[in-house]
């Protein structure tokens, strides 16, 4: 696990990835981190609302000074186009899952990053430096954070969903996990991990958070994800500023 980088993202996000999947991968997150692995998160537009929860957490006021910062820019890019995103909801996916703000929607998908300590905030697809949980300014788009991380070392990427989302890069394995039990058998051929046994059946959020990270193991040691296993994937690069 100390050789591992993993990637964090959820999308399509309903009720039930605040309270069920995030905080369960955050879990298994946390266990990367304490085998002295390596963990990285992204999607600036979703720590919008949350941005002083995360810098709290950051190792000094550099880390946490960043963390506003990355936060505000992605903002006033929004506001450029004659949006404010904080206090709406723009994605279609998370109205459709029940998720009414930025704020609300950034409360359940900071929690997939774990509770340990953020030691710095990387550029787009830049390798991390040392050990630890690592934010990544980034889209919230998938196919472009998800090969940001890969770009940036990850290994294996977790990907919670509540009410699905179909996808797959061909350069790394996805682990899906989705905390809608309905998702879960609906996409039984797409979707890795069901933890909505969480809201089902009484699980913790720490039983769950193990088995995430005993999947972890095995997809290390060789297992294929459903993904994979059907044999798609997609790759897509963030525009990097400056452009012609």
């Amino acid at each position: 696990m100390s050789q591992l980088t993993l990637g964090v993202k959820c999308g399509v996000s309903d009720a039930t990835s605040g309270i069920a999947a995030n905080p369960a991968t955050g879990v298994a997150a946390d266990m990367i981190v304490r085998s002295n692995g390596t963990v990285i998160f992204g999607e600036t537009t979703e720590i919008i609302g949350a941005e002083h929860i995360l810098a709290k957490r950051a190792v000094n006021e550099e880390v946490a000074r960043r963390i506003y910062e990355v936060a505000e820019r992605m903002e006033n890019i929004a506001k450029s186009m004659g949006m404010d995103i904080r206090g709406s909801q723009p994605t279609p996916g998370n109205i459709e899952g029940g998720l009414t703000t930025i704020e609300e929607k950034s409360l359940g998908a900071i929690l997939k990053a774990g509770s340990t300590p953020i030691q710095k905030v990387l550029d787009y697809a830049q390798i991390p430096t040392g050990k630890g949980l690592f934010f990544m300014d980034s889209p919230g788009r998938e196919l472009e954070l998800i090969t940001g991380l890969a770009v940036a070392g990850a290994q294996i990427v977790l990907f919670t969903t509540g009410l699905g989302a179909p996808i797959g890069l061909p350069i790394l394995p996805l682990i899906k996990i989705s905390g809608n039990p309905a998702t879960s058998r609906k996409m039984r051929d797409d979707i890795d991990l069901d933890v909505g046994t969480i809201i089902e059946k009484g699980e913790s959020v720490e039983g769950a958070g193990k088995r995430i990270f005993r999947e972890i193991v095995k997809t290390a040691s060789g297992k294929k994800t459903k993904s994979e296993a059907l044999g798609y994937g997609f790759v897509d690069i963030y525009r990097i500023e400056p452009t012609i």
